[in-house]
């Protein structure tokens, strides 16, 4: 396999840095990764990760300075064998796709690219922007292949399932689609080839079914509890040495930066005709909402609120459409007070879990922190555990909860 020279735009990032050290990890391939944020480039330089990802740290130490490298210079871009960019489409203050930040991109990166150089879209995108991007780029008479190859990682799990999952690789000419297959064989244990366009389908889909078995987990979980029943217990039974229900999800804040988004985004592709994406909207983002109601009986306005988990997810300090600060927000209007911890998330509001334990008078768990497992509540609390997290009489309880994010 030749030496390649990779340049990873937005390097620095969640989907950016964990390929990028793998990549240099690797051999033969030397990786710059291409940034914005000045501190995150320092940061990754002196070899320490901005952000947590199992593993990544140690290295990352092992290849900084050699095969890899973090720079604000675009002038890398010049003389890179391939770029990969990680901007993708989000949605804006009406939840339809924006692909204004893409195309802005794409536009500074084609002033800097060479001919013959592969461009590569890693972050989810709108259905048909890999075509809109190719179009755009043979109007301006370049030769630059032009290849759609997905993310699929789990956060904090970056590491391991770039090694063990197969990779999908879409282009639209041959040229650039063998040249993602070769790129992508040096990390893959195998490559997946799709058009683009069913490749941008096929990952908007993993991450809406996602969405919508969170939400189906969600649900009954609120109906459950609505009628003063214990939904763990009635999930334990359905589960147990019954293999048809193995993706019974447990229930909890489905959250971070993809899964709502991405099946907003199906949902604009199917001209707003995607009535179970809409469905699980309601539910996942109405679970903060439930948790509101159901406090309303403890006669919430005398009552101090401690809300232990601030990250969208277990494990994780990337408080990115983390629901729990959400329900903070809720519960700001109707508690007495509202306190806030995480041992993870950079946020100067927040208290150590003890105290907020100490001062409150209910207790929520917003996110299940492996550290959370031995906290001493004390008996005269109010607890508030939609995860299934804490122990309690039922050996079951003790299950840790698999509800996580995948973008």
């Amino acid at each position: 396999m030749k030496p390649m020279d990779v340049t990873i735009v937005g390097g620095c990032g969640h989907v950016g840095l964990p390929l990028g050290i793998l990549f240099a990890s690797r051999g033969k391939t030397q990786v710059t990764l291409l940034d914005v944020a000045a501190d995150k480039v320092e940061c990754v330089n002196g070899g320490r990760m901005p952000f947590m990802e199992a593993g990544a740290e140690e290295l990352l130490r092992a290849v900084i300075g050699k095969q890899l490298r973090a720079t604000l210079d675009a002038a890398c871009l010049r003389t890179a064998d391939a770029v990969i960019t990680v901007v993708g489409t989000p949605v804006d203050e009406h939840l339809n796709p924006t692909v204004t930040g893409l195309y802005e991109n794409v536009d500074r990166l084609l002033a800097d690219i060479r001919d013959g150089t592969l461009l590569v879209l890693r972050s989810t995108v709108y259905p048909g922007v890999t075509k809109l991007v190719y179009d755009k780029i043979r109007a301006r008479g370049r030769n630059i292949p032009l290849a759609f190859c997905p993310e699929r990682i789990a956060e904090g799990k970056a590491l391991e399932e770039l090694v063990t999952l197969p990779q999908i690789v879409a282009a639209f000419e041959p040229e650039a689609q063998a040249k993602a297959r070769e790129l992508f064989t040096r990390i893959a244990p195998k490559i997946i080839e799709l058009p683009p366009l069913e490749a941008e389908l096929a990952k908007l889909f993993t991450n809406s079914w996602r969405y919508l078995n969170f939400a189906v987990s969600n649900q009954f979980y609120m109906l459950a509890q609505s009628y003063g029943l214990d939904f763990y217990r009635i999930h334990n039974a359905v589960v147990q040495d019954y293999p048809r229900m193995r993706n019974f999800a447990r229930a909890g804040f489905a959250a971070g930066p993809c899964l709502l988004k991405d099946t907003l985004q199906l949902a604009a592709f199917s001209s707003n005709n995607f009535f179970m994406g809409h469905a699980a909207m309601l539910i996942n983002e109405g679970l903060p909402n439930f948790v509101l109601s159901q406090l309303r009986k403890e006669n919430l306005s005398q009552r101090r609120v401690a809300i232990l988990g601030m990250a969208f997810k277990a494990e994780s300090d990337d408080k990115r459409s983390s629901l729990a600060y959400k329900l903070k927000k809720l519960l700001q209007l109707e508690a007495s007070e509202v306190f806030c911890s995480d041992p993870y998330v950079q946020d100067p509001s927040l208290i150590p879990a003890e105290e907020a334990i100490q001062r409150a008078d209910v207790v929520i768990l917003g996110a299940p922190h492996a550290v959370y497992r031995q906290l001493k509540v004390p008996a005269n609390k109010i607890v508030m555990d939609i995860w299934g997290f804490w122990p309690d009489t039922r050996a079951s309880a003790a299950v840790a909860p698999e509800l996580v994010n995948a973008g």
